[in-house]
C-alpha cells in the first residue's frame, strides 16, 4: 500500500474519462489531482495510450517539483499543473484537453462570451483567454510559464466562480474540486464552446447574457443561497 493510494486511483479514474467524453485525441490531454495535505498531485505519465494506462503508471510530484513515487516520467504538462496548484489554492484536480471547440476559440485568441444560461450554470462570466506568450517564455521554461500567464490572467478573476482557462494559441485547463468535477467541468466547457461557435456564426453580433440572469443561474447552482439538486 501506499501513502498515495488514493489520489493515484482518483487521478486514473479521470484520465480514463477524457477519450471517453471525447475531450481528447490521441495522447493530447491529461489529468492530475492533489493531496494537499500531503503536498502533493498525482498526473498521467507523458504520452502514454489511455488504451494502455493502468493506475501503477499513474506519477506522484511534490509541489516543488519532485518525483516521490513512480518509474515513468510524468506529463509535459506537469509544470503548468504545479504552478496553478501553488497559486489556486482552492482547487484539487487540474484537466488539460485539446477539446475541438475550445481550442478553436484559443486558436483564435478569443475568451468564450456567456451568451446563454447552459454557460451560465457553470461558468460565472466569459472564459478568459491568455496573451500570448512572449519568446522569451516559450524558449525557457516554456509549460512553467504557461502556468505563470495563467494566473496572471487571474490576477483579477475568482479561479472558483470561472473553473477554466484559454491559453492563447494553445488549448484549455480547466480545474475543479474533485478528478470528476474537473472533468465534469472541462466537458461543459467543450459544450459551451460549441454553442458559442454556433451562435456567433448565426449573428456575430449577438450580446452576452444579461447580468441578472447569469446571476439566477450561476447562483443557484453555486454558493450558499445554491438550491439546485438535491446536495
Amino acid at each position: 500500500m501506499s501513502n498515495y493510494d488514493r489520489i493515484k486511483a482518483e487521478c486514473y479514474e479521470a484520465n480514463l474519462l477524457l477519450p471517453e467524453f471525447k475531450l481528447i485525441d490521441l495522447t493530447f490531454g491529461n489529468v492530475s489531482v492533489a493531496d494537499r495535505d500531503q503536498g502533493v498531485f498525482a498526473i498521467k505519465p507523458s504520452g502514454v495510450d489511455y488504451t494502455h494506462l493502468s493506475e501503477s503508471d499513474i506519477v506522484v510530484i511534490d509541489l516543488e517539483g519532485n518525483i516521490v513515487e513512480g518509474t515513468l516520467r510524468p506529463s509535459s504538462d506537469t509544470p503548468t499543473h504545479r504552478r496553478l496548484f501553488q497559486a489556486f489554492v482552492g482547487i484539487r484536480s487540474i484537466v488539460h484537453t485539446h477539446s475541438r471547440n475550445a481550442v478553436a476559440f484559443a486558436q483564435a485568441g478569443r475568451s468564450i462570451p456567456c451568451l446563454g444560461t447552459t454557460h451560465a450554470d457553470y461558468f460565472y462570466g466569459e472564459v478568459p483567454v491568455t496573451r500570448p506568450m512572449t519568446p522569451e517564455e516559450i524558449g525557457s521554461a516554456y509549460e512553467w510559464e504557461t502556468g505563470n500567464v495563467i494566473v496572471e490572467r487571474f490576477t483579477d478573476l475568482d479561479p472558483a466562480a470561472v473553473s477554466a482557462v484559454l491559453v492563447h494559441g494553445h488549448a484549455p485547463f480547466v480545474w475543479g474540486p474533485s478528478g470528476k468535477k474537473a472533468i465534469e467541468n472541462a466537458l461543459a466547457l467543450e459544450i459551451v464552446a460549441e454553442m458559442a461557435l454556433k451562435t456567433l456564426q448565426l449573428d456575430p453580433h449577438v450580446p452576452s447574457v444579461e447580468q441578472h440572469l447569469l446571476d439566477k443561474h450561476y447562483l443557484r447552482k453555486h454558493g450558499a443561497g445554491a438550491y439546485y439538486g438535491q446536495a
